[in-house]
């Protein structure tokens, strides 16, 4: 199949929304949720046919759900891991998971960009912020960044579907294209804070690693560096914090 054609584009940008979740309690959960669309059920053939494994096959018969049965070692290539997997993998298809070259052609959006983060919990909160806030959707790398995992699930209680997540492989890939987009990065040292920005119709703002903050290589791509002003010494706030409070004030 020619990389230039649309039968491989199509195919391409179908496998680009395929999310893989492992683990036999949040495989039975993701098959008892009809309004998770799934695409594959990968099954360890050392696996027996009781308990959980029973009630997954039940769920994946009644959902007719296409299955999958590997050695435990390609399975575990498959979950990438090996360690948690419990003998089962599910690939679902998640449609609010987009390239983040989509946003190229819009006119206007408010976002939250992730720079680092590397916590499960602390992603799975922020995506549950930025649903229940004011933001268009996250940016999330692949490269240096925690990835959609089962514990990022249980910590978005819910809200992992409910709100667009845009990927690319680095925020240095995809920045420098969004032309005439305001990008600011959160830094407990700005001088200028959140509530004296200018309105615009396309803005980004930046959260940085746990420890470290914003990269020195990402910062370098931003218009402004921002605060979130604090009361009685207090130097800076969670991550996940810090972005409930920019998808509500944004």
């Amino acid at each position: 199949m020619a990389e230039d054609s649309q039968e491989y584009k199509d195919k391409k940008a179908f496998f680009e929304k395929i999310i893989t979740l492992y683990g036999r309690n949040v495989v039975i959960e993701v098959l008892q949720d009809s309004s998770v669309e799934v695409h594959k059920l990968h099954m360890a053939t050392s696996n027996k046919t009781d308990g959980a494994i029973k009630t997954i096959l039940a769920l994946a018969k009644t959902r007719k759900i296409e299955i999958t049965y590997h050695e435990k070692n390609s399975l575990s290539r498959i979950s990438k891991n090996a360690k948690q997997d419990q003998g089962v993998a599910i690939d679902i298809i998640a449609k609010s998971y987009l390239n983040a070259n989509e946003l190229r052609n819009r006119d206007s959006f408010k976002l939250i960009a992730l720079d680092g983060i590397q916590n499960p919990q602390n992603l799975g909160m922020i995506i549950r912020s930025c649903a229940a806030g004011n933001v268009d959707g996250i940016i999330l790398p692949k490269k240096s960044s925690a990835k959609i995992s089962p514990l990022v699930i249980k910590a978005s209680a819910g809200t992992l579907f409910k709100l667009p997540i845009y990927f690319c492989n680095s925020l240095e890939d995809i920045l420098p294209s969004l032309r005439g987009t305001d990008i600011y990065a959160l830094s407990s040292h700005a001088k200028k804070d959140i509530y004296n920005i200018e309105k615009s119709k396309k803005s980004i703002f930046i959260l940085g690693n746990e420890s470290d903050g914003v990269s020195k290589e990402v910062e370098k791509l931003c218009n402004d560096s921002i605060s979130i002003p604090m009361k009685r010494g207090v130097e800076s706030l969670n991550v996940a914090v810090t972005a409930s409070l920019i998808a509500f004030i944004v």
